[in-house]
């Protein structure tokens, strides 16, 4: 037994049961798991703090970040068909910004956690 585990092997059925009228759904859980994955790329996690910043062109964002047009551009499908970020047509351009202020938040909340992170060595 490690001290991770419990000393006796009985559940708390009480607590259990509190929790378990409170999960969600496991599509939630699903699209929550999906979510993070795209955040656990660091090209990714770029291209949407630059869009935190304003609204860019795939050709902003190969400049930005020193990538191809090619690789920006599956970058971002991957993070559209996610719904992560969206885009708009303008002319010949297409520019992109984050879906929603969800996405901003998640990115913010990941930027102090890892800068509190950092600090704490």
């Amino acid at each position: 037994m490690t001290i991770h585990d419990c000393e006796i092997d009985l559940a708390d059925e009480t607590a259990v049961k509190e929790v378990k009228s409170k999960m969600l759904d496991n599509e939630i859980f699903l699209k929550i798991s999906e979510d993070f994955k795209i955040f656990s790329d660091p090209t990714r996690v770029k291209i949407l703090y630059a869009l935190s910043q304003r609204e860019l062109c795939v050709c902003d964002l190969a400049s930005l970040l020193e990538m191809t047009h090619s690789a920006v551009s599956h970058q971002l499908r991957i993070m559209r068909n996610s719904s992560l970020v969206k885009f708009k047509k303008v002319g010949k351009n297409v520019y992109y910004s984050l879906s929603d202020e969800h996405i901003n938040i998640m990115l913010r909340l990941g930027i102090e956690h890892a800068s509190e992170s950092i600090i704490k060595g």
